[in-house]
This record gives structure tokens, C-alpha cells and sequence, in this order.
């Protein structure tokens, strides 16, 4: 029987044939895959011809195609379903894949046939893309160590290794966490849950196996039982099991692996001449350096906790009223928030949610793409990893531009949190590849499945991942698609969430569940005015979540991260009622890899540009405008990474922004 992660995949578009691969079949394709990749690599290093960016640059840019299907296959089931096999396998396969891309680096014959070619671009007759494509290849090599000889060379192979294992340790922590803990609810700690909270709980209690309702260390569960509960006692309960996430002691507990991972980064960023991992980590990114990060950051910090205190004041008064004595505490902040809004904008939660249903939202995220870029949608029945899932073909015009993928519900076996992945990026080379993407959410399970403002935002969110690699157009698949900068990889996410708010929009999707009556407009008019509520709160967990990550790296590797943690923190002045959004035992951004590490700060860097580039829809013709969503697929969503992310930037807007539209969109400027 062949291997059909290994076989031509005869299925629509080339889709992964999911309900023919058991978990069998990995580690045997991975190895036949590896051996395949490394014939492949050894044929380019040891070509006698003279170097070419043909022979070299191009050759390295055509795929493996086993290993691509293989690891596409692998790491969707391991983030979005996982299993003991799974985990298992992924434990392995890191170290492995690790050695194997590093040896690819250490490889001094085919690094002598880059730089050879790099030496001679000038001469060259390239494209724009092209000469991008070379440089970033030339420079990913030296950064990876390429240049390094005898025991450096060796030590920062080591160093890849160790991280790989490390990362995936962390992550399967912290899934263990999350998939363990539960709280039991009896039917009196129900009072005062809204509906949808109740029907949640019951349906985690179904998934654990409990005979009740219960809560869960899923955001979409545990987030609604802060803002509703009046149990403050199940708050505190449900809030510590949260926050210790990653820090329970015993074989779960990721404080020794953090601060071994920074550790490492301090070295590997050493051996390749950097004073500091962040320095290191940030010479490729818009930013640049750690002091331009740190003025950034600090220049939100300072408007968003003076909000945030002032807000701490009213709602410390609040529970007073409630005769509870004392300071407000972090489990405490959700809940009287939560009334707050209701009595500052009328706007309950409870009452908003209905018109929020899952369905309808796909239905919004799709409605306006096709708007602005002509995408249309059609439902797919293929086989797909699990029952949950779901795909579209997309189209413009007729023609096929990609699949897309939505599995969106909480489960045990998912990792927290959102994201985005392309299981096949888009190229021209060798030959024409359309992407399959995928967006994995986390919310709660119903019928229908009804979701919060918070979740619809993270909706579209996550679906402007998607149009940045649907809509991508390059030739070269190392910059298809989010293959950017990481602080500029958030601004066509963060720029998609601008169309939930746009009242057209909320009119014609947000319906009710029951009635199918359209939202009214006083609800709307609530919504949109309550936009910037509790953003003090929000601004401040994030800032300082990205300042510890930012600390952490710039000097030297602290012994103990915690004390490190808690030593920015009091630094900063942290309000007593607010914890990070991630505190370092459950820091997955900066810990299960490097992509965030030294980078947590680029949402809001990319919130810079996006605030800035949503006002020139508005001064435009207005959220639709044809020509701005034109400018917009023909600079960034269409570009990936073929050229410099602040060269795209001002060919869309014409400028680089500044910091005024990001404090004026969070409510944040001073009056």
C-alpha cells in the first residue's frame, strides 16, 4: 500500500485526503519525505556548474513535495487536534526537523554557492522580486549560522535542537493545563448566567464526561463566567486555574523550560555577534531595534493605565456597593465591567449575543470580501480532519483562487487561542499553486453557535490572515502570503476587523437567532458607542505582556523569569486588579517557537498602520471604496514579502503613520 501522505493526491484542488491517513502513517513518511529533501539539497550543493540564481536560488525555491504534504498534514492535526499519538510524534518529530533544517544551514558547500551568487547580484540581471528572494535567502543562511566554523558551528546546531524540543514541551504543557482542569458547576451556581453561558457549560460538561455543567479553561467559557458569575468565590476558583496556567509544579509546569528557551536565545544571538536576542530578532522586522519597540510601547502605556486607573476607582466602588470590602481583585475586574457597560451604554451582553451568530458572521467575513476584492464563496464537500470543519472554493471572476478552510469550535484535543495557516501557500514557480488556508478558532459550541463581540472580532481577524494568502500574487512561494515582517504580518488582520463595525454590515448580518429580525438600531448605536469601553483594561494587559517579552530578550537571559516578570511589572506600576494577558507559564506567543519572541509587540505596531490605513477607506468613499481596496490588494494583500514592508506600507498610504490614530481608535488621546 503506498503512503498516502506520499501519493499524488488526486482529490479536488489537491486537498490533504484526510479520511485515508491514519497517524500510522507519519513517522514513516516523514522519514522517506527528510531523505527525499536531503537528495535534493545534496544535488544543489554539489552542482559543478558555475553558480546561477537559476541552479541555486530558484532550486532551492522548488518544493519538496513529500515533505511539504507530509508536515502541512502533521502540524494542522497537532495544533487543532491532538492526541496522545499525536503529541507523542511531535515530541520526535521536533528535534528531528530541527537537525534536518539546520543541517540544510550548516551546509558550507551549498552556502558557498549562495554567496557566490549573492557576490554577484550586481552583475545579475534580476527582478524586483527576484533580488528580494536572493537577499532574504543569502541573509536567512548567515542568521541561521552559515558562517559559522568548527565548535560555534556545532554549538548552534545543539542550540536549534534543544529549542525545537522545548518549544513543543511548553505547548503540550499547557494544552495539559488547559484540557485537565474543570470546574463542576451544580445547578444553583447557574444563577445569573446568561443562556448562552448555561448552554456552553452543559456542553462542556458533555465533552469531559460530567454528568452537569461545567467550566472550562477555554476563553470562550471562562471569559463569559467571569463577566456573569455572581459567585465570587467560583470567579476566584476559575480565575486562579487560569492564570496558573503553565505554573501547577509537577510535570506540566513550564517556569525551568522559559527560562532554559531564553537562555539558549541569549547564546545562539551571541554566537552570531548580537549583544541581545531582541537585537538580534529585530534587525529583520520594521522596528529594528529594542528602543524602538520600548518607545512605542511606552508611549501607549502611559494614556492606557492612567484609563485604566481611573476605571479600577469606579469599579472598586462598585463592589463596594455590593458590601464587599477590600481591593478589587483580578477575578473581580470582568464582572463589574460587565455591569458597568450595561449601565453606562445599556448594552448587556446577554442581549447582544443573539445577533452574533456564527453562521452569519462567516456570512459578514465573506460579504464584505467579495465587496472589496470580488471574492465569492462556494460550500465544498470534501473530506476534511474533523466533523467540525468545514471548506469553501473561492473564486473571482470564475476562476479558482483557493480553499478555505473554518473549523471554529473549543474542543479538548485544539489548542488555545486563533490562528491562521496555509496547509499550501500560493506560487508560480515551479509551476502555479493555488493556497488551501485555514482559520482555527476557539469558540463555544451551540445551536447555533452564538458568539461574542470579542469573537466575532477574532473572526474577521483571523479571515484577514486569510485574504493575505488567498489574494497573495508572487512568483516565489518564500514570499507568498504572510510571509512578511512580523510586525507587519498583524496589519491585514487587524485592518479586516474596521468592517464588524461598520453599521452597514452589523444591519444586514446581525440577526436574531430566533426571530431572524435584523439588530435594531439602538442596539447598534450601542455597540458602536461602546466600541473603546474597558479599553484601558485591555491596553494595559497586552502592553505589559509585550514589555515583559520585549525585557525578557534585550540583555542578558534572566536566571529566574518570574522575578524578571514581577521586576517589569512593578516597574511599569502595574494596577493590582489587572495580570498580563500572558503571563510567561503560559506565554505560547513567545515560548512554543520564536515567531513572537522579542515580538509581542506587533500587533500594535501593526495597529499603528491599521488604524491609520481603515482612515483612508473613511476619507476616501467610505469602507468600500473601490480604488482604496484596490491600492490595498495591490500593495500589501497581493505583495507577501516581495519587497520591504515599509515600501508597501507608503505605496498604499503614501506616508509611514504615527501613533495618534492607534490612541484616537482605542479612546485612548487626550481630550
Amino acid at each position: 500500500m503506498t503512503n498516502p501522505l506520499l501519493s499524488d493526491w488526486q482529490t479536488p484542488f489537491g486537498l490533504a485526503p484526510f479520511d485515508q491517513i491514519s497517524d500510522d502513517d507519519f513517522a514513516p513518511a516523514l522519514e522517506t519525505a527528510l531523505a527525499a529533501h536531503r537528495a535534493q539539497i545534496e544535488a544543489i550543493a554539489a552542482d559543478t556548474a558555475p553558480p546561477t540564481f537559476a541552479n541555486v536560488i530558484e532550486a532551492l525555491e522548488t518544493p519538496c513535495q513529500p515533505l511539504e504534504q507530509v508536515l502541512s498534514v502533521f502540524f494542522t492535526l497537532a495544533g487543532a487536534d491532538s492526541n496522545p499519538r499525536r503529541q507523542e510524534l511531535q515530541r520526535a518529530f521536533s528535534p528531528k526537523l530541527a537537525d534536518h533544517f539546520s543541517a540544510i544551514t550548516a551546509n558550507k558547500a551549498l552556502y558557498a554557492r549562495i554567496k557566490a551568487v549573492w557576490d554577484q547580484r550586481d552583475s545579475l540581471e534580476l527582478s524586483e522580486e527576484q533580488a528580494r528572494v536572493l537577499m532574504l535567502t543569502h541573509r536567512g543562511f548567515v542568521r541561521g549560522g552559515a558562517a559559522l566554523e568548527g565548535a560555534q558551528d556545532a554549538r548552534m546546531q545543539e542550540i536549534k535542537s534543544r529549542l525545537a524540543s522545548l518549544g513543543t514541551e511548553f505547548t503540550q504543557n499547557l494544552l495539559a493545563d488547559e484540557r485537565d482542569w474543570f470546574m463542576e458547576l451544580s445547578e444553583a451556581d447557574l444563577e445569573g448566567l446568561p443562556d448562552f453561558v448555561v448552554k456552553a457549560a452543559r456542553s462542556a460538561g458533555e465533552e469531559k464526561g460530567s454528568e452537569g455543567p461545567v467550566v472550562t479553561l477555554a476563553r470562550s467559557i471562562v471569559t463569559p463566567f467571569l463577566q456573569f458569575s455572581p459567585r465570587r468565590d467560583l470567579r476566584e476558583t476559575a480565575f486562579r486555574a487560569w492564570a496558573a496556567r503553565g505554573a501547577n509544579g509537577g510535570e506540566s509546569d513550564n517556569r525551568a523550560i522559559a527560562a532554559e528557551i531564553l537562555s539558549l536565545r541569549q547564546e545562539r544571538a551571541q554566537l552570531l555577534g548580537y549583544e541581545s536576542f531582541a537585537t538580534y530578532k529585530l534587525e529583520t522586522e520594521m522596528a529594528k531595534t529594542p528602543e524602538a519597540v520600548r518607545e512605542l510601547l511606552m508611549a501607549v502605556w502611559g494614556p492606557a493605565k492612567a484609563q485604566a486607573d481611573k476605571d479600577a476607582e469606579v469599579l472598586t466602588q462598585m463592589m463596594h456597593e455590593d458590601g464587599i470590602n477590600g481591593d478589587l481583585e483580578p477575578w473581580d475586574w470582568h464582572y463589574y465591567a460587565e455591569k458597568r457597560r450595561k449601565i453606562e451604554h445599556d448594552l448587556d451582553e446577554a442581549e447582544l449575543k443573539p445577533y452574533l451568530q456564527l453562521d452569519r458572521m462567516i456570512e459578514a467575513a465573506f460579504a464584505c470580501a467579495n465587496r472589496l476584492f470580488g471574492l465569492e464563496f462556494a460550500p465544498l464537500d470534501v473530506p476534511l480532519y474533523h466533523k467540525d470543519c468545514r471548506a469553501w472554493e473561492v473564486t473571482r471572476d470564475g476562476k479558482h483562487m483557493a480553499v478555505f478552510i473554518g473549523d471554529y469550535f473549543a474542543r479538548g484535543s485544539k489548542r488555545s487561542g486563533a490562528w491562521c495557516s496555509a496547509m499550501r501557500a500560493q506560487a508560480k514557480y515551479p509551476e502555479v499553486q493555488t493556497p488551501v488556508v485555514i482559520n482555527v478558532c476557539n469558540f463555544a459550541k451551540g445551536d447555533p453557535a452564538l458568539l461574542s463581540y470579542d469573537d466575532a472580532r477574532t473572526l474577521f481577524h483571523e479571515f484577514g490572515h486569510a485574504l493575505h494568502q488567498m489574494l497573495s500574487d508572487v512568483t516565489y512561494e518564500s514570499v507568498s502570503g504572510t510571509s512578511v515582517a512580523r510586525d507587519f504580518v498583524e496589519l491585514p488582520s487587524q485592518l479586516y476587523e474596521h468592517w464588524l463595525d461598520v453599521p452597514e454590515v452589523l444591519q444586514e448580518f446581525a440577526t436574531h437567532a430566533e426571530t431572524g429580525a435584523a439588530m435594531p438600531k439602538v442596539l447598534l448605536d450601542k455597540v458602536l458607542g461602546a466600541a473603546t469601553f474597558n479599553m484601558g483594561f485591555q491596553t494595559v494587559e497586552y502592553v505589559a505582556s509585550a514589555l515583559v517579552d520585549l525585557e525578557f530578550h534585550d540583555g542578558n537571559a534572566p536566571a529566574d523569569p518570574m522575578a524578571k516578570q514581577a521586576e517589569v511589572l512593578a516597574q511599569l506600576g502595574m494596577p493590582a486588579a489587572i495580570v498580563m494577558r500572558h503571563a510567561t507559564p503560559h506565554f505560547a506567543h513567545v515560548f512554543s517557537g520564536d515567531g513572537y519572541s522579542s515580538g509581542y509587540y506587533s500587533y500594535m505596531w501593526s495597529e499603528v498602520m491599521d488604524a491609520d490605513a481603515f482612515a483612508a477607506f473613511e476619507e476616501a468613499g467610505g469602507a468600500f471604496d473601490a480604488e482604496r481596496a484596490r491600492a490595498l490588494e495591490e500593495n500589501i494583500l497581493s505583495t507577501g514579502g516581495s519587497r520591504d514592508a515599509a515600501e508597501l506600507y507608503t505605496a498604499f498610504r503614501g506616508r509611514l503613520p504615527g501613533v495618534e490614530a492607534l490612541l484616537k481608535g482605542r479612546g485612548l488621546a487626550a481630550e
